[in-house]
């Protein structure tokens, strides 16, 4: 029987929401410079070259998080079926907005999707608090960013709404 070594689940756990992240990254490369580029943005709407590494910086936040919720509840197991099953689903729904809003160009379904994350990002992190302070406090900046991601969203999709 071969054994996991111990520091296996925290990289695969660290690692996980990047594999949505990288998949997402190849349809929004394809759309900025054609369809995004066309879009009316307001004044405060980051530089494209943010999204980037500030994805990149939070995915890996949140996929720690989730591994010391599942280090803290013994693994997978009935404790742990809501705490990472919220996680999973809202894993599911960040992954999916990218193909809703640059592959489809559905600002409006893309909109729902991001506060159906938010929706699912708070009710993850507050699963955690109780669980381990540490891995919900990492869903802080995430929660801040879909904030921000849902008012961009929002201000995008009423400011284009006639643009196909």
């Amino acid at each position: 029987m071969e054994v996991v070594p111990a520091w296996a689940p925290a990289v695969g756990f660290t690692l996980l929401p990047h594999a949505g992240g990288f998949l997402g990254g190849n349809i929004t490369k394809r759309e900025i410079p054609t369809w995004y580029k066309t879009l009316q943005k307001p004044s405060w709407c980051p530089p494209n070259w943010v999204f980037a590494p500030v994805w990149g910086t939070l995915y890996t936040s949140m996929g720690y998080g989730s591994y010391l919720v599942w280090k803290e509840l013994g693994g997978f197991n009935e404790k742990s079926v809501v705490p990472l099953g919220l996680y999973a689903g809202n894993l599911a729904l960040n992954w999916a907005w990218t193909p809703i809003f640059f592959g489809a160009h559905k600002m409006g379904w893309g909109l729902v999707t991001l506060l159906l994350t938010t929706g699912t990002a708070t009710a993850a992190t507050a699963s955690w608090y109780n669980i381990n302070k540490t891995a919900a406090y990492l869903m802080v900046p995430y929660l801040a960013w879909l904030s921000l991601a849902s008012a961009l969203n929002y201000r995008i999709w009423k400011d284009n709404c006639n643009k196909k």
